[in-house]
């Protein structure tokens, strides 16, 4: 398969050429970039351009690499031991699968997603490297080896939290999706919002990247948070002249709940709004 992109995600040269080479490797594709970016939906469109299936794993701080395999459940074992079910002289039915075991036996070649890799362990992706690198394991319980007929697509996201270990990336490839720049943004409105006005879009997005340029801002806007801005403003019907003011007392956009998302940058915000008020 060859990825383009879909009608629904805005896909730029670069991330197209990493995502077909890491299709033609056969390699995990290791995505980083900020948050909002689209490194989560990647996986979903690429799925949807190759008729896939999407098998997501979803990384928390507490996830173990073997849980990603499978999961023994001795406790439900001697549970039904005891209450004399006859379920308990197979242990296969206490094997629960893990998303690696479901992407290894799909019927239909998968894109398995290991999304946020950078939450779990710093041992997490190590741990990883031998079944990711042989696209196979072994049951202990069973005795049993799954193997996967052939490598399922695998996109495994970050979002730079931690460092990840030599040894894992050099089985990566590797791509950082930058921050959309003014138009590949207006592109990715453009598929979100048909027909918006463009006077509208263009005051919008002259707001959102001053509002990113502010030097010290804690979290700043991302690309998910601007299309909520943009849905509150079509909302609400926000007037046009709301966003064209130049009256630098206002400098807190309207409805900044969508793009500030903590108190230390809306105070900032606040403060900058006094100042220019006391050089008026």
């Amino acid at each position: 398969m060859r990825f383009e992109g879909t009608s629904d995600y805005v896909v730029t040269d670069d991330l197209k050429v990493a995502v077909n080479a890491a299709v033609l490797l056969r390699r995990p594709l290791l995505v980083k970039g900020e948050p909002g970016t689209g490194k989560t939906v990647l996986a979903q469109e690429i799925a949807k351009a190759a008729g896939a299936p999407l098998i997501e794993w979803n990384v928390k701080s507490t996830t173990k690499a073997h849980q990603g395999l499978y999961e023994y459940d001795a406790v439900a074992r001697l549970r039904d031991g005891q209450l004399g079910d006859a379920r308990v002289h197979d242990i296969a039915n206490y094997i629960r699968k893990g998303k690696l075991w479901e992407a290894f036996t799909s019927p239909a070649l998968p894109v398995l997603l290991i999304d946020e890799i950078d939450k779990a362990d710093i041992e997490f992706p190590n741990d990883l490297l031998q079944e990711l690198d042989r696209m196979a394991f072994h049951v202990y319980e069973t005795g049993e080896t799954i193997q996967a007929a052939e490598r399922p697509i695998v996109v495994i996201t970050s979002n730079n939290e931690k460092d990840l270990p030599d040894a894992f990336l050099r089985r990566c490839f590797f791509h950082y999706i930058k921050f959309p720049d003014r138009e590949t943004m207006q592109n990715i409105v453009d598929v979100h919002f048909p027909g918006i006005q463009k006077i509208l879009v263009s005051k919008a997005l002259d707001i959102f990247y001053e509002i990113r340029d502010v030097p010290g801002l804690k979290k700043k806007p991302s690309t998910s948070e601007l299309l909520d801005w943009l849905k509150l403003l079509l909302a609400e019907d926000m007037p046009l002249d709301v966003l064209q003011s130049q009256d630098p007392a206002k400098a807190i956009p309207p409805l900044h709940g969508a793009l500030l998302k903590n108190e230390q940058d809306v105070m900032m915000f606040e403060r900058l709004a006094f100042m220019a008020r006391r050089k008026v």
